[in-house]
């Protein structure tokens, strides 16, 4: 293990991360990003770069000319709006956004990967190295997937991993089968009739019917009867009503997210988030509107890939922990398990570092060398090659 950390990055790699640290754009509008990115891989000599992929998706292609698998390796683009709070130098210039997730972290390590390819290209098939926009609203794979081009760079397999704050640095995590739950954000709004404070009598107040929802949204996956720990469903916002003394309430929001181990049941739980909604608002005489936001597929890592991703581990002498459970919180790559064998692991920040959207959140730099040598070892499995200097 103390020899896959001592794998330091060079001094250039880790300026990179940083300056991607202080410039952080949101989901669908990461274009100076982008163009930051498309710059730093024309120094790299792919074959060929696409940008604009969905939106301002970039992805390099390093083509052997010798027939084989495409492998995909992606990482994210995008940051989060939440207001940093920490002091170092290159810390968010930008108000309110910040790369309190690691996606700086993980673009320096596939452009870690892009300079090794530059000089160790694949013997057989092509690499494909993505940098995916809108990660954090589960928009981007669909919109990269859905891109006419993005066809022409299909790929057999595709991997990534995810930095993890709570398990010792280095460390990586993987298994096989369910990983990361899919999600999606409902929105329900209740409408009845405003009226004054004074004769609530003479309007028609949803309270009643938001209260019986808050209470029994939360516990529907065990009304219905799912396995435990499979699904749930988290109250995210409620309001009722104006901010005013003098009004009686007419219109509701309740928001919820909604998550399950797979597609299947993640389906049937938001349908039936739906259909008890929807009763409870008719029986009180109001409308009801839905809106679905963010959705992720759960994400499903093939036998295969994770054989490769352990090998890589293995070669290397990281340490592994054990996964027993999936995640409970979503990833957009699991979209690309329609289309390719996918492995996405975690690579730990450290047992006590803060954790992922804290506002004092850092990628640790000592991560880009160990993860430019798991992809670059993952890469030389399935491509040939020569090993990582």
């Amino acid at each position: 293990m103390r020899e896959f950390l001592s794998r330091t990055a060079s001094a250039d790699l880790v300026a990179l991360r940083q300056e991607l640290h202080r410039r952080p754009e949101l989901s669908d509008e990461e274009r100076e990003t982008a163009a930051r990115i498309v710059t730093e891989l024309e120094r790299c000599q792919p074959d060929e770069i696409l940008s604009g992929l969905g939106t301002h998706g970039v992805a390099a292609v390093y083509d052997s000319g010798v027939e084989g698998p495409t492998v995909l390796f992606r990482c994210e683009l995008d940051g989060l709006p939440i207001t940093e709070i920490s002091t170092f130098n290159w810390r968010s210039e930008i108000e309110g956004k910040g790369h309190l997730c690691g996606h700086d972290g993980h673009m320096a390590i596939v452009v870690g990967l892009a300079r090794h390819l530059a000089v160790n290209r694949p013997a057989r098939g092509r690499v494909v190295l993505l940098f995916q926009p809108a990660e954090e609203t589960g928009a981007g794979a669909a919109g990269v997937i859905a891109d006419l081009r993005f066809q022409r760079i299909r790929p057999d397999f595709a991997f990534a991993l995810h930095n993890l704050p709570g398990l010792p640095l280095g460390a990586v995590g993987v298994r096989s089968g369910p990983f990361t739950f899919a999600s999606e954000g409902l929105a329900i709004r209740l409408s009845g009739r405003t009226s004054h404070a004074a004769q609530p009598e003479a309007g028609l107040s949803p309270a009643a019917i938001m209260g019986r929802l808050m209470e029994a949204l939360p516990e529907l996956p065990e009304t219905l009867g799912q396995v435990p720990g499979h699904s749930l469903v988290t109250l995210s916002h409620a309001r009722l009503g104006e901010a005013a003394f003098g009004i009686a309430p007419g219109e509701a929001d309740i928001w919820v997210t909604v998550r399950a181990i797979d597609d299947r049941l993640q389906a049937e739980l938001m349908g039936e988030a739906e259909m008890l909604a929807r009763r409870l608002a008719e029986a009180g005489g109001l409308g009801v509107r839905f809106d679905r936001h963010e959705n992720f597929a759960a994400g499903h890592n093939d036998a295969e890939a994770v054989e490769k991703i352990e090998a890589a581990a293995t070669e290397l002498g990281a340490s592994r922990v054990e996964v027993g459970d999936p995640f409970r919180w979503s990833e957009d790559f699991g979209r690309f398990g329609s289309i390719a064998k996918t492995g996405l692991f975690v690579l730990g920040s450290g047992e006590d570092h803060p954790r992922l959207h804290n506002p004092d959140f850092d990628f640790p730099d000592e991560l880009i060398g160990p993860g430019v040598a798991l992809f670059a070892a993952i890469t030389r499995d399935i491509c040939g090659g020569q090993a990582l200097d």
